[in-house]
């Protein structure tokens, strides 16, 4: 039976599929509802919506991005499978605007997968940020020595669960001392709205790589969903940013308006610290406006179709890391 819903074909092309990330990982897109069609048809409250021109669908979307009207995007809503660590589960359960539900190992036999970093992104804690990594890769032997500690921590790991679960052990208890690196999985389901919040924090350079490599899948398909909402949202919240008053009244004193048009003010002379300090700018805040008047580079999220896996094939992987003595 032909349906009636609104469909995109470049949607239709991966659903169900499944694209490997990090080692073991993987994201589906489960199911969809709703495209770009659909936040304008919820924006004007209209049935006529349509049939106007895809430049006026896009001319509506981006004038909501950009000025924040966000409640047409909550129309439209992504269904999704994944795969991932327990670690990066953890900071994605911290978006809390989803409906999940997470495989249980009370009742579920979890497969003994376990995420290994790959020397390029095994590194040093940054000097200037708690949270991350230095960019530059620790040295091979160090590298060397983590994965021999892991390797033999995962080893006994494993083998204390399979040994409690062939002795009977309830589940819930057998699977206690098993690693944050152990592969998890969840059904996660969320509108547009708030899987927009989570792609901008998650894409950007200051989150953990592993939730990044994430976010860059997703964002591939919700290229392929709402193409228009998805250039919008690398305009004007990827790309774009936000300028405090201080940065404000920066700007203003080199720039101004021209017949429409910006250009530098004849009177200009160059900002100091000492100047920007006036402005209520601290030396950090100097540096991020620095930053932001950079030239940022587009990212490129599009998916490639060559490494799409079919259900049955993760499914089949997944089973065979489960417990022999457990099956």
């Amino acid at each position: 039976m032909e349906t009636k819903r609104p469909t995109v074909p470049a949607a239709e092309e991966i659903l169900g599929g499944y694209f490997p990330v990090l080692d073991h990982g993987f994201v589906a897109l489960v199911d969809y509802m709703g495209t770009d069609q659909d936040i304008e048809g919820a924006a004007r409250v209209s049935y006529g919506h349509g049939t106007r021109k895809v430049s006026q669908t896009r001319g509506l979307i981006r004038y909501l991005r950009r000025h924040a009207h966000t409640t047409p995007t909550e129309m439209v809503e992504f269904k999704f499978h994944c795969s991932m660590p327990i670690f990066i589960a953890r900071q994605w359960i911290r978006h809390r605007t989803a409906s999940v539900n997470e495989l249980s190992a009370r009742y579920s036999l979890l497969p003994l997968l376990f995420y290994e970093p790959q020397p390029a992104s095994f590194a040093y804690q940054s000097s200037s940020n708690n949270q991350g990594r230095q960019a530059e890769p620790a040295p091979a032997a160090l590298y060397t020595k983590a994965v021999e500690r892991w390797e033999q921590l995962r080893e006994e790991a494993a083998e204390t669960y399979e040994w409690l679960l062939a002795e009977d052990v309830a589940r819930e208890i057998a699977r206690i001392d098993l690693p944050l690196s152990t592969y998890t999985q969840w059904y996660w389901k969320i509108d547009l709205h708030n899987l927009l919040h989570f792609l901008t924090l998650r894409v950007d350079s200051h989150a953990q790589w592993e939730i990044r490599e994430f976010g860059r899948v997703m964002a591939g398909m919700l290229q392929r969903v709402a193409p228009l909402t998805y250039e919008a949202w690398i305009d004007y919240n990827v790309l774009g940013t936000h300028l405090s008053y201080g940065e404000r009244a920066a700007l203003s004193r080199l720039l101004h308006s021209d017949n429409g048009g910006l250009s530098v003010r004849e009177d200009a002379v160059p900002l100091t610290a000492d100047d920007l300090g006036e402005l209520g700018l601290s030396g950090r805040e100097t540096s991020e406006l620095l930053e932001k008047l950079g030239q940022p580079e587009r990212p490129d999220f599009s998916l490639d179709l060559s490494v799409m896996k079919s259900a049955e094939e993760m499914r089949a992987r997944m089973t065979d890391a489960v417990p022999v003595s457990a099956k």
